[in-house]
Formats: C-alpha cells, sequence, structure tokens
C-alpha cells in the first residue's frame, strides 16, 4: 500500500491480502501446510520458501498480512513475526550472534529479557553488559572488540526511563555493532525507533498491537536484508513462530492503534499528575511529566508519554513499603491485578515480586524497590482509575 497514506490510514489497510473471494475482512488461513499443482511445483516453492506459501511453521498469508502492516506501520522494510515478544529477542539474538559474541545491553529491561541474557544466552558463549541506558559514556565504555550487539528499550520496564536513541544509535554503528530497540511500551503510534538510527525494532505484540490481552506475539522490523537473510531462516528451521489466529487478532487489534494508545496516554498524564500530589507517595516516573528527568527527551522522540506510570509509595523501611504497595494494589476494584500490559483495562502490578521477582536484588537495586507499583492505564473514565487508587493511597497515609 501507498506509504504516504498517514499512520491511522495505515493502520486499518496496509497489509491487506484478498483471496478470490475478495473478502473485505482479513482471512484468517487456519492450516498447517499448502497444496501443490505438481512435484516440480513443490519443490520450486520450497525453493523459494521466502516469497511462496510452503508450511505454516514459517509462511501464512494472515501472519504475511500482519507482518507487512507491522513493517509499513515501524517504517521498515520486512518484519518476522514470532509466538511471543520474548521469542521475538531470542530470534534477534540466535539469528545474529554466536558463541563468543558480546552484546551491551541497557540494565533497565524487562525481567525475563534481563534473565534470557545473563542467565540462558551466557550459558552459549554469548556474555551481556548492563548499562545504565541514560549514561552515553557507559554504552561507550562497555563496546569490546566482541561487541555485536547493543539492545535497549526505552521507555524502560517498569521505571519510564527514556534513553537516547538516536545518541546510542551512532555509538553502536561505530562500534560495528547491531543496534536492536524493544519499542514496547510505545508502540510505532508513539515512537518510531528506526526513524533514529535502530537496526532492528522489538515488539511484544501480545500488549499494546493487540490492545485487549487476548493473545500472545512477538515481531522483529528492520531492513530486509538483515530480517529475509539473518532473522527468516532461524525462525523457519526453530520454529518460534506465530500462529494464523494471533496474526488475525493483532491485525484487528492494530486498526485502533492510536484511537487506544492516545487517550490512555491522555489518562495516564491525568493520573501521573493527581498522584505527583498525593501525601502517600514518594515519586512518580512517567515521561509526560515534567518533573520525570527525561521528559524533553521523550517528547523529542515519542508523540505522547504513554500509558505506563510507576509510582513509589511511602514507607520507613523496605517491610512497610511492601505493606503499602500491596496494600494500594488489593484497595482497588476496577485495576486488574495483573502482570500484562497494554490493555484496555488498566492493569497493576507490584515488580518486586512479579514481573522482576525472579531477577537478582542487585538488579533491582537500580530502582525497583519494594515500594514501587507499576500502573498500565487502560480507557476506562480516568476519574474513576484515581478513585480506585485513592482507597488504597489514603489508607496508608
Amino acid at each position: 500500500m501507498d506509504d504516504t497514506f498517514n499512520f491511522d490510514t495505515l493502520a486499518v489497510r496496509s497489509g491487506t491480502l484478498r483471496s478470490e473471494f475478495n473478502e473485505h475482512s482479513e482471512a484468517l488461513y487456519l492450516t498447517s501446510s499448502f497444496c501443490f499443482g505438481s512435484a516440480a511445483e513443490a519443490a520450486e516453492r520450497f525453493k523459494n520458501s521466502e516469497t511462496a506459501y510452503t508450511y505454516a511453521r514459517f509462511s501464512n498469508p494472515t501472519v504475511t498480512m500482519f507482518q507487512e502492516r507491522l513493517a509499513t506501520l515501524e517504517g521498515g522494510e520486512a518484519c518476522m513475526a514470532t509466538a511471543s515478544g520474548m521469542a521475538a529477542i531470542m530470534s534477534v539474538v540466535m539469528a545474529a550472534l554466536q558463541a563468543g559474541d558480546h552484546i551491551v545491553s541497557s540494565q533497565s529491561i524487562f525481567g525475563s529479557t534481563l534473565a534470557m541474557f545473563s542467565q540462558i544466552f551466557s550459558r552459549f558463549g554469548i556474555a551481556t553488559t548492563f548499562v545504565d541506558p541514560t549514561d552515553l559514556d557507559a554504552w561507550k565504555n562497555a563496546v569490546r572488540p566482541e561487541t555485536k550487539m547493543f539492545f535497549l528499550e526505552t521507555p524502560s520496564n517498569p521505571l519510564t526511563e527514556v534513553a537516547d536513541i538516536e545518541a546510542v544509535s551512532k555509538i553502536a554503528k561505530a562500534a560495528g555493532a547491531l543496534f536492536v530497540v524493544d519499542n514496547c511500551f510505545c508502540s510505532p503510534a508513539l515512537q518510531q525507533p528506526l526513524k533514529f538510527g535502530a537496526d532492528v525494532v522489538m515488539h511484544s505484540a501480545t500488549k499494546f498491537l493487540d490492545g485487549q490481552g487476548r493473545v500472545l506475539g512477538g515481531a522483529l522490523v528492520g531492513s530486509k536484508a538483515f530480517i529475509m537473510e539473518k532473522v527468516f531462516p532461524f525462525v523457519r528451521t526453530a520454529g518460534p513462530t506465530l500462529s494464523a489466529f494471533n496474526a488475525w487478532v493483532l491485525l484487528k487489534g492494530m486498526e485502533t492503534l492510536s484511537l487506544r494508545v492516545e487517550k490512555q496516554s491522555d489518562n495516564a498524564l491525568h493520573i501521573a499528575r493527581w498522584l505527583e500530589s498525593h501525601p502517600g507517595i514518594k515519586r512518580v516516573f512517567y515521561p509526560g511529566l515534567e518533573s520525570h528527568p527525561q521528559h524533553a527527551l521523550a517528547m523529542r522522540q515519542q508523540k505522547l508519554g504513554g500509558a505506563i506510570v510507576s509510582f513509589e509509595v511511602k514507607g520507613e523501611t523496605p517491610e512497610q513499603q511492601r505493606a503499602n504497595a500491596w496494600r494500594v494494589i488489593d484497595g482497588t476494584k476496577i485495576c486488574s491485578i495483573t502482570g500484562n500490559l497494554g490493555d484496555t483495562r488498566t492493569t497493576i502490578t507490584h515488580p518486586a515480586t512479579t514481573t522482576h521477582g525472579r531477577i537478582t536484588p542487585e538488579a533491582r537495586a537500580a530502582g525497583i524497590t519494594e515500594g514501587l507499583i507499576r500502573l498500565a492505564v487502560g480507557l476506562e473514565n480516568a476519574d474513576d482509575v484515581r478513585n480506585d487508587l485513592a482507597r488504597g493511597l489514603d489508607a496508608t497515609s
């Protein structure tokens, strides 16, 4: 589709493939394989499996539509879909690196990502150095001769730290390293890292791309050369594949992406401003607030502040902080207590004991305190969510 159309039009229309029945909505192709007219045709399709449908582990029309739509929205040349966001991270590392290689990664990343880098890839001879995402000198100083990848999540989970994508990109390019950016918190509706110099954009499509907490999915967007020559062969062989049904659900989710994310961002800013004024709150982490350390940077590379608000409740000791945080969480009636985010329904969680509960205390010491709460703001009335939080917060005061 002509990419001169605006984002919202592309989110609804791009990537659509129609069968001979000329259906209006995207078709769902639930099939494990595809038939051929002859043995010669089968041989030719398997030979050119990058462009022909042969077997659903690596080629399916519904998945193709999802891939083409997301690539268009991110401004990339190609996309490879995976079964989850973690499968996407595994795929990009296994496709691009080998034993003896080195990764420089932000220390402020999702707990499972941190565990994958430090505990799983290390078993295969791939080392990782973790750095402060906002410290450009730290990125430079971590580079080794064997450094082959930079990995950045911005805004970070759960502290919403914002890193300078363009500046980190220059350091990565000087090192000859592939630069991968996790764009889960913003989605392409708010941020397009490829425009700032990223080589690959990674997604947990489970979050904002679906937007309603229904299915799992992941994706990598980048140049056609990298995605098709490096990532595709790995996904084809190893099989961390996105199902056709999940791709179909994600396609429908992306049609409302801008509407949802913009409204959720407005709600989040409203709630964040209120939280800053509450006596029971020690600190609020939200890029849309002027008090955020990287607010100016966030407003340059993001359209809005996003839907994630993290905040720290007061308490004299870590034990009291945890008790107060749990009191706030347990006092809610609207908010869903769950580790997922990006949903139309507001979710709330205690990162130190859930999403980041399996990482070391040293890793959590970077700011994931016992008093920290992560709120992923949904589409409910913002005043209702605020009042929902107030019950527990007023009790802690």
